[in-house]
This record gives C-alpha cells, sequence and structure tokens, in this order.
C-alpha cells in the first residue's frame, strides 16, 4: 500500500512538472509577442530559420500563405514596359547641388527602419546614408543616366532598394528609373574614391554591404562606413582575388548552414562561404532587413528541399578553387562587368507568364516596409496597383503545383541577363535575354522604341 501511494504521488508530481514544462515550451499566446531571449523555445517569425521554435509553433502560430505574402515574378519580367510619357529624358543629370539634398518621402519609399527606433539618425524619405558636406564638388566628368555605359556594380540592400555604380557615382533605383538627386558621389557618401569594382549585401538580419576595390573592401551597416575599413581582401577573404569583376551573395539554408558569396574575374568565378552568421539575439540590435525575412518566411512552406537546392545545406567556411564561368553559368559571356541577386519568387514550373493587357507603366514591386521582428501581417504586399497579382488565384486555390524560383543578373556592357540559379541557365523569355540596360532598368527608351 505505502509502495502504491509512493508510485501514485510520483505519477502526480510527474505530471505537474510536465505541465509546467509543457507550459513553458508552448507558443499559446505568444505568437505576437516577437523574440524571447529568456523562453527556451521561440515563437518569433524568424525561429524556424534558427531553428528554435517551440514544437506547437507550426499549429498555434504558422500563417498561411495568401496573396500579397510573396513575389510573383522577377524584377523585370513584365509587359508594355516602353511608356513616352514616363521615360528618362535622354539629357545629362545633375551630379551636384548647392547644397545637402533632404528627399522628399513618398508612396514609394521604403525604409531600413522606424525612425523611432533610431531617433535623428534617419533622415526624411527613408535613406540611411550618412550626412553629406555642404557644397559637394562638382566632379570633372559628366554624368549621364542613359549614355549606355557599362556600370561597375549593382547591388539590392537590406531593405530591397538597389543600388548601382558607375564610374564615380551612383544610382538608388526605383520602380521606373534613378531616384531624384541622384546620381551621388561615391566620395562624398562613403569617402572612397570610385570606381568601385564589385559589390554584394550578405542575406542575413543584419544586411552588411560589401564594397570591393583593387586589392581592399569596405563594410557599411545600414548604409554608414564601420570603423576599421578598408582592410584588404586577401585578409577578410582568404583565396579571393583582388581586382574583382563582379561579385553576388546568397542566403543560408537555416542558421546551422553557410552563408555564400560568388566572386567573379576575368574567366573564372570563386565562391565563399562564411564561417558565421549573427545570432537570434544579435538580430534584436539592427535594423530589420525585410529580404532576409522574404527568405526566412518562406521557408515555413515546405520548401526545404529546393531551398537545400539552391543555397545548400551544409556547414562550410573558406574560398572554392577558381572555376570557368562558361562551364557552370550558361548563356552569360565569358566576362561580366556585375552581378545581383535578384528576389525569390514563386510561380508555377515552369513559371507562366499571364498574357493579359496590363498598364504600360513599369511595375517593378517592392519589398514593403515592416515594424520590428514580430509576426509578419501581408509584410509582402505591393506597392500599387498589380492585375498579375489578382490574377494568380492557382497560388491560394492550392490545386496547381507551385514552388520558389531565385533569379541572378549578370550585366555585360549595356545588356544583362537573368539566370535561374537552380539549372544556372539564362532564362527563355520574350523578348529574350540579353536585354538593355537602360530601358528595363533604368526607364531610357531604346532605340526601337524611338523608331
Amino acid at each position: 500500500m505505502f509502495a502504491m501511494r509512493l508510485l501514485r504521488l510520483a505519477f502526480l508530481l510527474g505530471w505537474v512538472m510536465f505541465g509546467a514544462f509543457g507550459a513553458e515550451e508552448s507558443c499559446e499566446g505568444r505568437c505576437e509577442a516577437g523574440f524571447d531571449i529568456q523562453k527556451k523555445c521561440q515563437c518569433d517569425d524568424l525561429c524556424l530559420y534558427y531553428q528554435s521554435c517551440c514544437v506547437d509553433y507550426a499549429t498555434v502560430c504558422k500563417a498561411k500563405v495568401t496573396r500579397g505574402d510573396m513575389f510573383l515574378q522577377p524584377e523585370d519580367d513584365y509587359l508594355d514596359y516602353f511608356d513616352p510619357s514616363n521615360v528618362t529624358a535622354l539629357v545629362p543629370t545633375a551630379t551636384a547641388t548647392a547644397g545637402p539634398e533632404v528627399p522628399t518621402a513618398t508612396l514609394s519609399d521604403y525604409t531600413w527602419v522606424d525612425e523611432a527606433d533610431v531617433g535623428a539618425s534617419v533622415p526624411p524619405g527613408g535613406d540611411l546614408l550618412p550626412p553629406t558636406e555642404e557644397g559637394p564638388t562638382v566632379g570633372p566628368e559628366e554624368e549621364v543616366l542613359c549614355s549606355g555605359k557599362p556600370f561597375d556594380a549593382f547591388t539590392s540592400l537590406k531593405n530591397g532598394s538597389i543600388y548601382a555604380f558607375r564610374g564615380k557615382y551612383f544610382y538608388k533605383l526605383d520602380e521606373k528609373t534613378a531616384r531624384p538627386g541622384y546620381p551621388k558621389l561615391i566620395q562624398e557618401v562613403w569617402g572612397i574614391e570610385g570606381p568601385i569594382d564589385a559589390a554584394f549585401t550578405r542575406i542575413n538580419c543584419e544586411g552588411k554591404t560589401y564594397l570591393f576595390q583593387g586589392g581592399l573592401y569596405w563594410r557599411l551597416a545600414d548604409g554608414v562606413l564601420e570603423p576599421g575599413f578598408p582592410r584588404n581582401i586577401s585578409d577578410g577573404f582568404k583565396g579571393i582575388p583582388d581586382h574583382l569583376d563582379a561579385a553576388f551573395a546568397l542566403p543560408a539554408q537555416n542558421y546551422f548552414s553557410s552563408e555564400r558569396a560568388y566572386f567573379f574575374k576575368g574567366n573564372k568565378y570563386w565562391s565563399y562561404d562564411f564561417a558565421n552568421q549573427p545570432s537570434r539575439q544579435a538580430c534584436e540590435e539592427t535594423s530589420p532587413s525585410v529580404v532576409f525575412d522574404h527568405y526566412a518566411q518562406l521557408q515555413a512552406d515546405s520548401w526545404d528541399e529546393i531551398f537545400e537546392i539552391l543555397f545548400g545545406g551544409s556547414r562550410r567556411s573558406g574560398a572554392s578553387r577558381p572555376r570557368f564561368i562558361s562551364r557552370d553559368w550558361r548563356g552569360i559571356p565569358n566576362h561580366v562587368d556585375a552581378a545581383m541577386l535578384g528576389r525569390l519568387y514563386v510561380a508555377q514550373s515552369p513559371p507562366q507568364r499571364h498574357m493579359s493587357r496590363k498598364s504600360s507603366r513599369r511595375h517593378r514591386k517592392k519589398y514593403r516596409r515592416r515594424q520590428r521582428w514580430g509576426r509578419l501581417d501581408s509584410l509582402w504586399d505591393w506597392h500599387g496597383d498589380s492585375s498579375e497579382s489578382d490574377e494568380m488565384d492557382w497560388l491560394l486555390s492550392g490545386t496547381t503545383a507551385c514552388q520558389p524560383f531565385q533569379s541572378v543578373y549578370f550585366f555585360v556592357d549595356d545588356k544583362y541577363y537573368r539566370l535561374n540559379l537552380r539549372t544556372r541557365r539564362v532564362d527563355w523569355v520574350y523578348p529574350k535575354y540579353p536585354r538593355p540596360i537602360a530601358k528595363y532598368w533604368l526607364g531610357c527608351p531604346s532605340e526601337e522604341d524611338l523608331a
């Protein structure tokens, strides 16, 4: 009898402890709370990436994919692009003003972080560039947006903005053309005498941008040059050559695999796997990266195998041996001027274009601004109207197979190519590649458009 009482007491004690442990490890009531370092498991929007979710996260917190949560086409896939009323005039672009520019906020602006989070460090319009000195010096060379000259580098920043570098200047691109107030002198903004050789932005929660020139590189955090730079490429990226032609970076499959960057020089390329990623706690100390969020959120939709194929699933570090561009990147020339990772979009396999008549105004859809780390509500909604979004009922119906596609852009002279990262081949679309950079990225009219 005494033994039975002890057994019953032990069972009750175990039940109480199990209940307390279960309450601690549950997402009930925590889905909107965000990251909590005091908890043993997490229920925030990045827990899948960091492999830290509570066991009931999928049933308690996971939101179903809905229209607006993802991109449905790559950046340059649209119809009726040319609109004579919306082109960039073939005239020189102003390279300097009498004083520092104060951008004007518009609907198409999206910031890296809320102004309340960082105070006065965020100027109006959402550009986290460091302030320039008054009275900028007029450059000796006149920069013309639609000149047709090749670009040195392209990169998409952590907020989705695209920066294009050419000579001593750089442009910030919106969905139609270059933003007002650009080009800016690279030296006046970051103290680096242009031109630069290559650039990329890491796709993690910190989203730091790297600029390469000769044998040196610089690193930017939220658009501000970090102290201690420049550094030697041979020190920070051992095995990667100096005087690069192009570079772009990929995200990791998850926190326990490696981020990767690709570097191009001449007719060869190298891959480089980063040894470390920012910790989940470090993510709370930086402005949100909406680009990284996009990848992290799509991991919840049972595409693990595809993500492993695209981005690799193992933990490595260091540089690879050089390989030939022509062998592994089919359809592009043996030498490239610039490269940039496109956005991850979801479509049917193979991706289908909807041929209905749409507005002739360009719509390169943007990432939507967010607040702080936590649950996302329609984060990937569009700015502006989108008829193709309305036509994508297959995405909601669940009756048609769809999967993520990752684009990579290569820029050569005045043309560019779009490759599918999974096949490493140029996409077969119409108009076919290569396409003119000036028309599809800068809003400039082409000769056939003006004929």
